[in-house]
């Protein structure tokens, strides 16, 4: 994915892709422009950057995060219901206030598809009907887990929770809390077909580490530990404390056969063809006829498994822990995943660990910012449809298109012009780069909810009943053509996405905004701004994970043995330069981790300043308040990464975020040469680089 993305799900591209679009056209554009008049003008500051946010005191060439943003990081608080602040979140605020009048007024529609969106805001926003039936909603699936007798009925319970989470809005967490997840996308090596993809889950705290490293992890364990208890307690469980140690001793052993995060991000060693003969025989301990049977998958033949080695130790656990502990383990996840539809008393206790304890955020968020989230995550894209008819004008996809392909067009000179790369690896290069496909604002179909059921007094069942009708959706395309049209992402999610087995880039409409793209804002704003990230999304296709994908989005080594060594030694140079940042002492960025995204930046940074360099076609160049043209290009791309976040979260995020902190992000520029006179950076300078030290990837 695209500025926050893992690369397992760069690896499967559309493995989050949705399913089911119909035929229906998207809004005319025009129509759009109707609805939207173009800005007179800039929305930050007069040209669309903020020089109120410089602390002016800082030298660019010693910090130019804080050169750029510095003010701006004293004078902004954190709201007190989340865990970070930047420029992500103020386009979030206002797309969340756009999609909430959207979903209100929906509450009257006539259409069919509309009146479900108002339903399903409805039924969350209602907290008088969701105290008043208590638990009975959740009831009959604590039921169920109770009569399982028997192994194979466990396994055939774990398969029918066969799922992968994501967050749509953000498109940032490839998870699962279920045992295993999956994902039906393109396959890796035939990129013509769907295949199911295999991983693991199973844990109710972010990653692995959580449960075996010490000191802050060790008292986040005591946390959850009494989190568990507490959701038990609720429940009406009498024997809660005990319980709870099982399930967290039974999270820790899930813990010990996962993969690290840098295993999971390793593309070659995802890409594990199993037969599903080969899933009795390489990970025994789970009765996979019943697993397959609960999951719907019994006529699946083959998948994808992509650690192959967390699935057979998973498996074993399954068959060497007690039925009783898997059965505590399978309630508490059931409680666990419903309480934001449960009782205040849950929701307050859900967010307490997952909010407050994980991310040090005070304060839970409004209802109705919960609301759209949920209705956006369930029927997301009835949404994007009246969004982007409101909210997405024709000019801003006209002029966004045209930006996306001059910078498409300068990454190609760009390969032109590397002296390290032979010829015929070149040819690739350019074959990749000829055949990118650009989808801008919305998808060209839109997904058909006609078969989910929307009740206006069930909320927990709207949830429930959405889940299973993606996952249906998406099981529904084994055995069919790829369709290269679905996307991962809503049109009113700030983020864009590189899907590497299609070739192709998605941009939605609601990043399309400022500070990232504004109409009436200073070209050289939006090439440091959107230009960027349109060349982070082309220069993904060509990072250390999405190099490994072929013209034609296969899994194939494209490149002579020296070129690939070159690459990989600019790779090692970046990592290193990452792991070189300390946002705590003695605690640095994961250079390694985060390399992805950050040859992203390098490569895209770098191809929209030629871009923007061409745009100008000899037009003379003007001074605005002080800042040259290049300077604005500069600021405008570290306006983009202004962020601050709690520590708890930070220190999460450095554990398990492919990407680098937003102030190490705008460092950037150092590896620019046109930074350097940009700013009369000199030799001596914190951030100065030799000449012969500056990574160029691309």
């Amino acid at each position: 994915m695209a500025l926050q993305r893992s690369l397992l799900v760069l690896a499967i591209g559309a493995a989050l892709t949705l399913s089911g679009c119909n035929n229906e056209a998207p809004p005319a554009a025009g129509d759009a422009a109707q609805a939207v008049p173009a800005a007179a003008k800039a929305q930050l500051g007069n040209f669309g950057f903020d020089a109120d946010g410089m602390d002016r005191s800082v030298a660019a060439g010693d910090n130019f995060f804080d050169f750029a943003n510095g003010e701006w990081v004293k004078r902004t608080d954190i709201p007190a219901d989340r865990s970070s602040q930047g420029s992500f979140n103020v386009i979030a605020e206002k797309t969340l206030a756009d999609t909430r009048a959207i979903m209100e007024e929906s509450a009257t529609a006539s259409d069919a598809e509309v009146r479900k969106i108002g339903d399903y805001y409805a039924a969350f926003m209602d907290e008088a009907a969701i105290e008043a039936r208590g638990t009975a909603a959740i009831e009959p699936q604590l039921q169920a887990i109770t009569a399982i007798a028997d192994k194979q009925a466990l396994a055939k319970a774990l398969g029918g929770t066969l799922r992968a989470d994501v967050d749509l809005l953000n498109a940032t967490n490839f998870y699962t809390p279920h045992l295993f997840g999956v994902w039906v996308s393109a396959d890796l090596l035939q990129p013509d077909r769907n295949a199911p993809y295999l991983v693991q889950g199973g844990l109710g705290m972010p990653d692995r580490d959580f449960y075996l490293q010490d000191g802050r992890m060790a008292e986040l364990r005591k946390a959850y530990e009494g989190y568990v208890a507490k959701l038990l307690e609720l429940s009406g469980d009498t024997d809660a404390a005990a319980k709870a140690a099982r399930i967290v001793a039974l999270e820790t052993r899930i813990a010990g056969a996962h993969a690290t995060q840098e295993e999971t991000n390793d593309v070659e060693k995802g890409a594990n063809a199993w037969k599903q003969t080969d899933l009795a025989s390489k990970a025994p301990g789970l009765d996979w006829a019943a697993f397959l049977d609960g999951a719907g998958l019994t006529a699946q033949q083959d998948f994808i498994v992509w650690q192959p080695k967390a699935v057979a130790g998973l498996s074993k656990l399954v068959a060497a822990e007690p039925l009783d502990t898997w059965k505590e383990y399978l309630a508490f996840h059931a409680l666990d995943e419903a309480a934001p539809y449960l009782p205040k008393a849950f929701a307050d206790a859900h967010f307490a660990f997952h909010g407050t304890a994980l991310s040090g955020t005070p304060q839970q968020s409004d209802r109705w910012k919960r609301s759209v989230a949920e209705t956006n995550s369930a029927i997301g894209e009835a949404v994007g449809k009246i969004y982007v008819a409101r909210h997405f004008d024709a000019a801003t996809k006209a002029r966004a298109d045209e930006m996306a392909k001059n910078i498409i067009a300068a990454f190609a000179k760009r390969i032109d012009a590397l002296e390290w790369m032979s010829p015929e690896t070149k040819a690739h290069a350019q074959a990749k780069v000829a055949g990118l496909k650009v989808d801008m604002g919305y998808p060209a179909k839109w997904r058909d909810y006609s078969a989910l059921e929307v009740k206006r007094d069930d909320a927990l069942g709207n949830a429930q009943r959405a889940s299973l009708f993606e996952y249906h959706r998406n099981v529904a395309k084994l055995g069919q053509p790829v369709d290269h049209d679905e996307w991962a992402m809503l049109p009113q999610t700030i983020n864009a996405m590189n899907v590497p087995l299609e070739n192709r880039l998605v941009f939605p409409a609601a990043i399309l905004q400022p500070p990232f793209f504004d109409g009436a804002a200073d070209d050289a704003i939006n090439y440091g701004a959107i230009g960027a990230v349109i060349g982070h999304e082309i220069s993904h296709g060509f990072d250390n994970a999405g190099a490994l994908f072929d013209e034609t989005g296969k899994l194939h080594n494209w490149w002579t043995a020296n070129d690939l060594k070159q690459f990989n030694a600019a790779g090692d140079a970046l990592a290193a330069q990452f792991s070189s940042y300390e946002p705590f002492p003695g605690v640095h960025v994961n250079g390694r981790l985060t390399l992805g995204e950050n040859i992203a930046d390098v490569a895209g940074l770098g191809t929209a300043y030629d871009a923007y360099r061409l745009s100008l076609q000899g037009k003379q160049e003007q001074t605005l308040e002080g800042f040259t043209p290049d300077q604005r290009f500069f600021l405008g791309f570290a306006q983009a990464w202004r962020s601050k976040a709690r520590e708890q979260a930070l220190r999460n995020s450095l554990l398990t975020n492919v990407h680098a902190p937003g102030q190490f992000r705008a460092l950037t520029v150092r590896n620019l040469d046109a930074w350097y006179p940009a700013f009369e950076v000199k030799d001596g300078q914190k951030l100065y680089l030799a000449p012969d030290k500056r990574v160029k990837v691309w």
